[in-house]
């Protein structure tokens, strides 16, 4: 039976930009884009979506409480059954506003983040966050500054087209940073640490992940081949690393990076620098910094703007994103055309042999007709765990 307030559907409804985590088995959906009638717009912000791994069935929700207006661009990151929303682009513009919503207690309830401590960044778009011992750390992304407080050019660089005037004297631009900002939901309080060592060059639209007490952080940039650089999070040291041999992967934008074990990242899709999209994937191992190129089964869906979360067994779960991307111009400004093929399947992409019980509980899965007999013979948990990898796969056959 459907618990109050969840409807079972038949299917995510497709789309890019948006929010995804995995807890437990479930993977949860939020925001994102989609074309409707030729036109790209925003899913609302009051309902989520949830996608039960072993079943393969996905479910709503309804969200109320202080609900985020309508966003794209923006950042959310999960922490201890809270789901945090930070920036992004509403209706109005730019904002660098925060909401939060516990997703444990099973109100979904919205809250806006309010009465904080320290300085909370200006408002921004693209930008990524890293999660750390109780701490969610902010980097990058494209922002708005007053004319005073560009006082740091290798923190910021300014995007020529896009200033603005407020007034007839006070100047407001606009641009891509490499700042780092820490926010701390215990007390709510914004600090800007202090880093050291060479910082990546200011940049939006890239992909981070958090593997032990460093964050990473790649791509962004229209270089031929991507960059990879690290932020310790305990001592603020930054470190560009330079791959040692073999090849590189392609530069590249709207791509996902994901921690698959305790020294490897799994790099997948994105925009390349010649505006194409790109379906291949690589590891890096953090320990010989080396690229590998990962062969896999999904050679033909070409994803970017999509999500990617690490599940059991050090899957990555890639969810939704864009097919294509194409631009065109109006006068003398380039604009992004809205696209027909925003994508809701889930990808799977094994980076690791799977555990024995996996690997039974999916045999079994596929074999619906020759086992259904002995199906009965099981404990009740696992006749429910079987039950659940059937579904799957009558689905994704």
């Amino acid at each position: 039976m459907i618990s109050e307030g969840k409807a079972r559907v038949s299917s995510a409804i497709a789309r890019s930009d948006h929010i995804s985590f995995l807890d437990g088995n479930t993977l949860y959906v939020w925001g994102g884009c989609r074309c409707v009638d030729g036109k790209e717009i925003c899913q609302p912000s009051d309902e989520i979506l949830l996608y039960d791994m072993e079943s393969g069935v996905w479910s709503h929700r309804h969200m109320g409480g202080e609900v985020p207006p309508v966003l794209s661009q923006t950042c959310g990151a999960y922490l201890q059954g809270v789901l945090y929303i930070f920036g992004g682009c509403e209706r109005s513009g730019y904002t660098n506003q925060m909401y939060c919503v516990d997703l444990s207690d099973g109100e979904y309830n919205w809250r806006k983040v309010t009465d904080t401590v320290g300085t909370t960044p200006s408002p921004r778009i693209r930008h990524s966050c890293w999660v750390y011992r109780n701490r969610l750390i902010y980097f990058g992304g494209y922002s708005g500054k007053m004319a005073r407080e560009i006082n740091n050019s290798k923190k910021f660089i300014v995007n020529e087209t896009s200033w603005t005037t407020i007034g007839s004297d006070v100047f407001q631009f606009w641009g891509w940073n490499n700042e780092v900002h820490m926010f701390e939901p215990e007390s709510a309080t914004w600090t800007e640490p202090h880093t050291q060592g060479q910082s990546p060059e200011p940049r939006s639209s890239h992909a981070s992940a958090t593997l032990g007490h460093k964050g990473y952080v790649c791509g962004g940039l229209e270089t031929q081949t991507i960059d990879i650089h690290c932020l310790d999070l305990m001592t603020w040291m930054w470190t560009q690393i330079d791959h040692q041999t073999g090849t590189l992967p392609r530069g590249r934008t709207l791509h996902t990076l994901t921690a698959i074990s305790d020294h490897q990242l799994f790099l997948f899709g994105g925009l390349s620098t010649y505006g194409e999209v790109l379906s291949d994937g690589w590891e890096f191992n953090t320990i010989t910094k080396e690229w590998k190129a990962r062969n896999h089964t999904h050679k033909d869906k070409p994803r970017l703007w999509h999500s990617a979360d690490k599940g059991r067994d050090g899957d990555v779960v890639v969810f939704g994103g864009s097919q294509t991307f194409t631009f065109f111009m109006d006068s003398v400004v380039i604009l992004r055309s809205p696209s027909q093929s925003h994508c809701g399947d889930v990808l799977l992409f094994q980076t690791q042999p799977y555990s024995l019980s996996r690997l039974c509980e999916d045999s079994i899965g596929k074999q619906t007709v020759s086992v259904q007999e002995q199906m009965s013979w099981l404990p009740a948990k696992l006749q429910k765990t079987i039950g659940k990898r059937i579904s799957y796969f009558m689905d994704n056959p």
